[in-house]
């Protein structure tokens, strides 16, 4: 199964490819590593980010997307752009999960990764993104119900 994990930050879409296949796990190489949106205004801009975000998906055969889990009211509240680029991910095809920051830091806690973030092919940004991902696997190879 093959997980894109997201990150949303003030107007941009951070994402982390990871698949699971054989009980390996895999970073696959990925043509892009973040999505900026500019002008959140524009349903232009909202509309190509919308066809980019799906033709990536489409183009890794991304089985599940694992968006994490933002505060809707108070000082730590996401940005209102970051809502339209979840609701447009939300639309897209495929099966989308909102996971918690804690749950995250359960599974990871629980079962942490076997390689150091620093040997992976990632940016330090991705950080978040990939262990979404990872999280989100770790819940459904032990099929616990935190997301």
């Amino acid at each position: 199964m093959r997980v894109c994990g997201v990150e949303l930050k003030g107007g941009e879409a951070i994402i982390s490819l990871l698949s699971y296949e054989g009980e390996t796990y895999n970073v696959p190489d990925c043509r892009q590593k973040s999505f900026a949106i500019s002008n959140s205004e524009s349903t232009e801009t909202m509309r190509d980010f919308h066809f980019a975000f799906g033709k990536l998906i489409e183009d890794y055969r991304v089985d599940e997307i694992v968006i994490i889990q933002r505060e809707q009211k108070g000082k730590g509240a996401g940005s209102v752009t970051s809502f339209k680029l979840e609701a447009l991910i939300q639309i897209l095809p495929v099966p989308v999960s909102i996971v918690s920051p804690v749950a995250i830091k359960e599974q990871l806690k629980r079962n942490p990764p076997q390689v150091d973030f620093e040997g992976l092919e990632l940016k330090r940004f991705q950080k978040s993104a990939f262990e979404a991902a990872y999280a989100y696997h770790n819940m459904t190879i032990y099929k616990t119900d935190e997301a």
